[in-house]
C-alpha cells in the first residue's frame, strides 16, 4: 500500500477540501424510485457529490461481491449459476456490507432497490439494527407516454458513450456521431417493446413501494417530465427542507 508521500499533493489537497466540505453536510439516506428513463441516473451523481453520499446500485454491488468472492458474493454466484434470482436477504446483506465503507459515512443513495414491498421491509429492518432509517424517497413521477418518446429516440456512440436523441438532442447528421462520423447504435433495451414490459413490471411491483413509504410520510414527488436542470432544483428544495 502506498504511503502518503507517494500521493500527489494536489490529490491530497482535493481530498482535504472534500472532507472539510463534507463535514458540514447533514447525513442523508435516500431512495430514488422511478421507471426507466425517468432521470434517476442523471440526478444521482449530482446528489451524491452535493451531499457526500455513496451511490449504491445493487446490480453493480452484486457483480463486485461475486468478483471479490466475498462470502455473500459466493452465495449470490451459486444462485446465479443455477439460474435463480438472488434472494432479498442476500441483496440486503450486500447493502449492509457496503454501508461499512468510509464513503458511506454521511449516508447513501439507493437506486434500483427496493423494487418490492418485501424488499423495502427487509431494508428497513436492516437499517433499524444499525440505528438509522431512510430519510427521504424521491419519486421520479412521469407519464408513460413521455418515457416512450425519451427512450425510443435515444442513440449512442458506443466507443465514447456520447448520447443523442432524435427529438431532444439530434446529431448534426442523422445516425452518425458529431465528432467521429462513426455510426450510432440503439441499445437493445431502448425499444418500445422492452420498455412496455419494464413499465408493466414497474407499475405492478414497484408502485406499491411508493405507497409503503408514503404511509411513513417520507416520499417527495418530483415532476420528472421537466428538463434535468429544473428537476435538480426540485431535488435541492426537497433535500434542503
Amino acid at each position: 500500500m502506498a504511503g502518503l508521500e507517494d500521493v500527489p499533493s494536489m490529490d491530497l489537497m482535493n481530498e482535504l477540501l472534500r472532507r472539510m466540505k463534507c463535514s458540514t453536510k447533514p447525513d442523508k439516506r435516500l431512495i430514488l424510485i422511478g421507471p426507466p428513463g425517468s432521470g434517476k441516473g442523471t440526478q444521482s451523481p449530482i446528489i451524491k457529490d452535493e451531499y457526500c453520499l455513496c451511490h449504491l446500485a445493487t446490480g453493480d454491488m452484486l457483480r463486485a461481491a461475486v468478483a471479490a468472492k466475498t462470502p455473500l458474493g459466493l452465495k449470490a454466484k451459486e444462485a446465479m449459476d443455477k439460474g435463480e434470482l438472488v434472494s432479498d436477504d442476500l441483496v440486503v446483506g450486500i447493502i449492509d456490507e457496503a454501508l461499512k465503507k468510509p464513503s458511506c459515512h454521511k449516508g447513501f443513495i439507493l437506486d434500483g432497490f427496493p423494487r418490492t414491498v418485501t424488499q423495502a421491509q427487509k431494508l428497513d429492518e436492516m437499517l433499524e439494527k444499525r440505528g438509522v432509517k431512510v430519510d427521504k424517497v424521491l419519486n421520479f413521477a412521469i407519464d408513460d407516454a413521455i418515457l416512450e418518446d425519451r427512450i425510443t429516440g435515444r442513440w449512442i456512440h458506443p466507443s465514447s458513450g456520447r448520447t443523442y436523441h432524435t427529438k431532444f438532442a439530434p446529431p448534426k447528421a442523422p445516425g452518425v456521431d458529431d465528432f467521429t462520423g462513426e455510426p450510432l447504435i440503439q441499445r437493445k433495451d431502448d425499444t418500445a417493446a422492452v420498455l412496455k414490459s419494464r413499465l408493466e413490471a414497474f407499475h405492478k411491483q414497484t408502485e406499491p413501494v411508493i405507497d409503503y413509504y408514503t404511509k411513513k410520510s417520507i416520499v417527495a414527488n418530483l415532476h420528472a417530465e421537466k428538463p434535468p436542470k429544473d428537476v435538480t432544483v426540485e431535488v435541492q428544495k426537497v433535500l434542503s427542507s
